[in-house]
């Protein structure tokens, strides 16, 4: 055996998580094969873990970053974030970020009576993920539009219905198209004593949730036929990062194309920015911009994402660049 006094602490360091980590040794045991004190032992596995000789990686599917989670609250004032490990493949990834939102859900307090939700891909797999009883007799209400043009109709409501249904309540839908060709047929669509009367009940919402688009022909609105490759480019150049209730803005958290949000039907941003609760899920590379712009524009009370996304949240916080 090699004597302690040509060790450096170091490789003395490295010997002992080893022992400890790979060999489920005791700390006494290890003590006694490299002739140190237990105490010292412990102080060579702290040292180790501060100094990044050791890492410790929990992994399974519910797992969190919880000081990740704690940088997002202290750098963009949410009353809570979620992160969720990274995954190298995106459908587990957008799973796992579900499962963490659907556990939020379950967990939170005050609990929801009047739960205002958006819809699409992410947001139907929250549903899916919900257990049945996560609520008590909540209800549900639809805020913005979601009747698609594609050959999959139905989503929106599924996912609005299968919320309130796991929850011993009742879903409100909005049976009407997310984006109108004519703002005229908007307006008159709002004037409608049934279709107003859905909205109004989205107003008086306690807790909103909903996800977000990118600028992109995968957005939910080029696959449901409301927008086209096109119309997207055009987004681009003013600037769009992304969808939020279905409505397109840029990284500055404003409008980018009044025409177009004209022509929305449903909540408008402002109440999220003045929702008690309004939790935001999302992940993915291609929705970081927007998650930025919903982060320092206060259209999010809860963060509900992945680590590599709140990664970029942190690293592109205003104040890392104003300074």
């Amino acid at each position: 055996m090699v004597p302690t006094r040509e060790l450096d602490n170091e490789l003395l360091a490295v010997r002992a998580a080893e022992l400890y980590y790979e060999e489920n040794k005791t700390q006494e045991e290890i003590g006694s094969l490299l002739r140190i004190t237990r105490w010292k032992v412990g102080r060579l596995l702290s040292e180790a873990r501060e100094s990044g000789i050791i890492k410790i990686e929990i992994v399974h599917p519910r797992a969190r970053r919880l000081a990740m989670e704690h940088e997002l609250n202290e750098r963009f004032g949410f009353d809570a974030s979620v992160v969720v490990p990274r995954e190298r493949d995106d459908v587990e990834l957008s799973d796992r970020v579900a499962f963490a939102a659907a556990d939020y859900l379950v967990g939170m307090r005050p609990r929801t009576h009047r739960l205002g939700v958006s819809w699409g891909k992410t947001l139907h797999l929250v549903a899916q993920a919900l257990p049945m009883g996560w609520g008590q007799e909540v209800s549900v209400v639809q805020v913005n539009g979601g009747v698609s043009h594609s050959s999959s109709p139905g989503q929106a409501a599924a996912t609005a219905t299968m919320i309130a249904h796991k929850a011993q309540g009742n879903a409100t839908l909005l049976p009407t198209p997310a984006i109108m060709e004519q703002e005229d047929t908007k307006r008159a669509l709002e004037s409608d004593r049934s279709i107003s009367a859905v909205l109004d009940l989205a107003s008086a919402a306690d807790t909103y949730l909903f996800s977000a688009g990118p600028a992109s022909a995968t957005s939910i609105h080029v696959q449901s036929g409301y927008i086209h490759a096109a119309d997207v480019a055009s987004l681009q150049r003013k600037g769009a990062v992304g969808d939020v209730l279905g409505r397109y803005i840029t990284s500055e958290g404003k409008i980018a194309d009044e025409e177009l949000d004209r022509r929305t039907l449903g909540l408008g941003l402002e109440h999220l920015r003045q929702a008690q609760r309004s939790i935001a899920v999302l992940s993915g590379v291609e929705k970081h911009p927007v998650a930025l712009a919903i982060a320092t524009h206060g259209l999010a009370t809860v963060m509900i994402t992945d680590e590599d996304t709140a990664a970029y949240l942190v690293a592109h916080h205003p104040e890392r660049h104003d300074s």
